[in-house]
């Protein structure tokens, strides 16, 4: 468990991390939804992305998760999955009404943390363009692009994040 002082307009609270519980995958999946409404997606948008979006409960076996809660409520979660040296960060998402208060970075900073841990020596972000600018001062370099998963014709932009000894040299 980490925790985390974090400031705000209406005083300080504790952000803590922890482990994702079997039953709040459903309200997880939830949280990623609206999280990715905030950049202006409509409906249909959102529908085509339901299945990416969605956690699995094998997901917990395959993956690394994480959710951060603020007074017993999440309000945010991580995923990455490790493969030897190569990590993949495949969820980040935070409230939209938390966003801007370093619940983003704290997570970002458990899934770097947690993918040197398990050996991985770099990280692969694929990215909405919405949210490429907060990788970019975490520190991760773009290079390129992939295909959507969900949307067909669609791009996104992929990021590098080296992590551990070899950190962004």
């Amino acid at each position: 468990m980490i925790l985390h002082i974090c400031k705000s307009t209406g005083g300080v609270s504790v952000i803590r991390l922890r482990n994702v519980l079997q039953n709040e995958l459903s309200s997880l999946s939830g949280l990623c939804l609206r999280s990715k409404a905030h950049w202006g997606y409509d409906a249909e948008f959102l529908a085509a992305c339901r299945t990416e979006l969605t956690i699995e409960f094998h997901e917990l076996l395959t993956t690394s998760l994480q959710v951060a809660e603020r007074d017993a409520t999440v309000v945010g979660l991580a995923q990455i999955k490790v493969m030897g040296a190569n990590a993949d960060l495949l969820k980040l998402f935070v409230e939209p009404a938390m966003l801007g208060a370093g619940i983003g970075r704290l997570l970002f900073e458990w899934a770097t943390a947690k993918a040197h841990e398990l050996g991985a020596t770099r990280m692969m972000i694929e990215a909405d363009p919405g949210a490429v600018p907060f990788y970019e001062r975490m520190g991760a370099l773009h290079v390129g692009s992939v295909p959507s998963q969900s949307i067909p014709d669609r791009s996104l932009p992929r990021l590098l994040m080296r992590i551990g000894s070899t950190a962004n040299a």
